[in-house]
């Protein structure tokens, strides 16, 4: 059983904010997938607050400046079969995607992905490969922060008390023209959570790498952008002659990036032949999506 010892049902984000602040242990429930199990195995889960299917927290909208907002109540099946997503930041789409098996993705929420601070989360990658930024609202009221810092350490976020996360903004400047692509490497092909994750944006000015953007989860103790290894592959050329070597020089590059570690799941050393691997392939594909964006854009 369950040691359910409150249960409140948010009527919208305001009264959820107002009932966390009266109640300061209680925690947040989505769609569930992670607090149902700390509720059977840590302490401190069992007052919760319900804000799950709420619809001011649902849509996935192109602002009218072209921003690309995704409600943090959005499911990972919202996510993956969003067109607009498909269209414009299909690799937040793809990570979606590769979340455990379609019962979990039919409920989990991108927001609950976040903010549970699990270095394994799925979305954690692509959201900062994508430069996105947080919409919180809070007792104190509204406040946007990057995405970038929001994890301070395993299971830790920069939520204040009270706070709730509305939205996740990706701006048209950070999307719009750049390849994107997101794998995820799993000891199992399905129902496993990410030995390595890795998502990446490529921008191309012909044929030189004007802009990128490199990020994993499982590669440290919280997720991380990689500027060591986005420093050696920016201004050099994706040329289909001078690829391979661009992509060798990232792979060698991002081991200052990262701090794999050793845990029952993998050791360091195979993580950091995964992270150097995957440095090459999906960057490989995103140089492939933004040569094919240079065509039109979304």
């Amino acid at each position: 059983m369950f040691d359910i010892q409150s249960y409140q049902k948010a009527e919208s984000v305001q009264d959820a904010v107002r009932l966390l602040a009266e109640d300061p242990e209680a925690r947040l429930i989505a769609g569930g997938t992670d607090v149902l199990i700390k509720l059977r195995e840590f302490e401190g889960f069992s007052r919760l607050v319900d804000i799950h299917d709420l619809p001011e927290l649902k849509p996935i909208t192109r602002e009218a400046d072209g921003t690309i907002r995704v409600g943090s109540g959005a499911t990972f099946t919202d996510i993956e079969e969003s067109p607009l997503v498909r269209a414009c930041i299909p690799l937040l789409g793809e990570a979606a995607a590769s979340v455990a098996g379609p019962q979990i993705r039919n409920v989990g929420t991108i927001g609950g992905n976040l903010c549970n601070g699990a270095v394994s989360a799925d979305t954690c990658a692509p959201v900062l490969a994508l430069n996105g930024s947080l919409n919180l609202l809070g007792p104190e009221g509204p406040r946007t922060i990057p995405a970038l810092g929001f994890h301070t350490g395993p299971g830790k976020v920069a939520l204040k008390p009270g706070e709730v996360l509305l939205s996740i903004d990706f701006r048209p400047e950070d999307w719009m023209g750049w390849g994107g692509h997101y794998y995820k490497y799993a000891m199992r092909e399905a129902m496993d959570i990410a030995t390595i994750g890795c998502a990446a944006a490529v921008k191309l000015d012909g044929t030189t790498i004007s802009g990128i953007r490199l990020a994993y989860s499982v590669s440290a103790p919280v997720p991380v952008r990689c500027p060591a290894a986005e420093a050696a592959a920016l201004g050099r050329s994706a040329a289909p002659d001078d690829l391979p070597a661009t992509l060798a020089a990232v792979r060698d590059a991002v081991e200052a990036d990262v701090k794999p570690r050793t845990s029952w799941r993998a050791a360091k050393d195979f993580r950091l032949h995964i992270i150097r691997t995957l440095a090459e392939r999906v960057l490989a594909r995103c140089v492939v999506r933004a040569v094919s964006l240079q065509e039109g854009s979304c």
